[in-house]
């Protein structure tokens, strides 16, 4: 009876025992999202006082928070909402196409630049940033930087001949994502200041897709590196261009990695917080930043709050489970190889 009969079939016992850990892990994932829901529906005495698990039973449900919110502060709502949806769409887009190309290129081609042209890069790039502080005109040390990159490139390169490769450039990208956002917001900050861009939707586009792109660089790298070159070299033996192979064979294939990307970078735009608290003020205001603006001096407006919080992430659940079947392909990229 507890035993199965095929080796790939699991015992009675077993599926029960599989059945109760699912069951008992739904309820733990989907618990927070009821709780949102009923104290949605709470008066302020009800969430204070509680707490109170059913409606009807322990308490009786009001629409006073949906109110609140849909009537009396409508218009405060609409504004920061559409710029999330601006914002994060948006980014998400760009992030997407700088960084599935980037991906094929680290996937398909092989990268060896020096070390000492990357350093010399770098100093070249600071000192036109200092001369420029003192009152040098950016085009004459562009000039003299041009000059210098290319007559200090060959003998540094002979000097120090050591080279990174395709990982180590993965590596890299992926290593400013495991920065923390607080570490270089101040530099963000005065940068768009100085641009005249601060609180702009633009921005915050430009700020989340830098901040995104090397996650959408790293998962697609992988995906791309799982569809068979084979596809590709027979397309270019019939005469196709390296543009055609990669926009009519390369990006089809890769639908389903480009969809889950997408979505992971969309729910990090979509949430992100410390950025827009610095960089935005009235206008360019997410959600994000109105959902902590209901901790008022009275407490926290768990009532208003978890309004807020289900407007906000209802889209997102709706178009997961709209585009799940691809999501699921992506996220299985390279999990059985062989």
């Amino acid at each position: 009876m507890f035993k199965s009969k095929k080796l790939k079939q699991l015992s009675i016992l077993s599926k029960i025992t599989s059945y109760l850990i699912l069951f008992f892990w739904a309820f733990i994932v989907l618990f927070p999202l009821y709780w949102l829901l009923i104290t949605s529906f709470k008066l302020p005495f009800q969430v204070n006082d509680g707490p109170f698990y059913l409606p009807f039973i322990d308490y009786k449900p009001s629409l006073h928070a949906w109110k609140y919110v849909f009537v009396d502060v409508f218009n405060d709502m609409v504004r920061p909402y559409s710029n999330t949806v601006i914002v994060s769409i948006a980014s998400s887009v760009l992030a997407l196409v700088v960084g599935a190309t980037a991906a094929y290129g680290l996937s398909r081609f092989q990268y060896r630049p020096r070390i000492a042209a990357i350093w010399l890069f770098i100093g070249l790039v600071a000192l036109i940033i200092a001369a420029v502080n003192f009152g040098i005109a950016w085009q004459i040390m562009f000039t003299v930087a041009v000059v210098i990159f290319f007559l200090a490139l060959r003998p540094l390169s002979k000097r120090f001949p050591k080279s990174v490769s395709n990982d180590d450039i993965a590596f890299w990208l992926i290593s400013q994502r495991i920065l923390p956002p607080v570490a270089v917001v101040i530099p963000i900050y005065v940068m768009f200041q100085q641009a005249g861009l601060l609180d702009t939707k633009i921005a915050l586009i430009l700020t989340y897709m830098a901040v995104n792109l090397p996650i959408v660089v790293w998962l697609m790298r992988d995906y791309f590196t799982n569809i068979p070159i084979e596809l590709e070299e027979s397309a270019k033996v019939d005469g196709a261009s390296p543009y055609r192979i990669f926009w009519s064979i390369v990006l089809p294939l890769a639908t389903p990695g480009l969809v889950a990307t997408f979505l992971f970078v969309l729910v990090f735009a979509w949430n992100e917080y410390i950025l827009s608290l610095f960089l935005s003020k009235a206008n360019a205001q997410t959600m994000p930043l109105l959902v902590a603006a209901q901790n008022a001096t009275r407490g926290p407006q768990w009532w208003y709050m978890s309004v807020y919080i289900l407007i906000m992430i209802i889209p997102v659940i709706v178009l997961a489970i709209f585009l799940e079947r691809y999501i699921s392909r992506g996220l299985l990229v390279g999990a059985v190889k062989g």
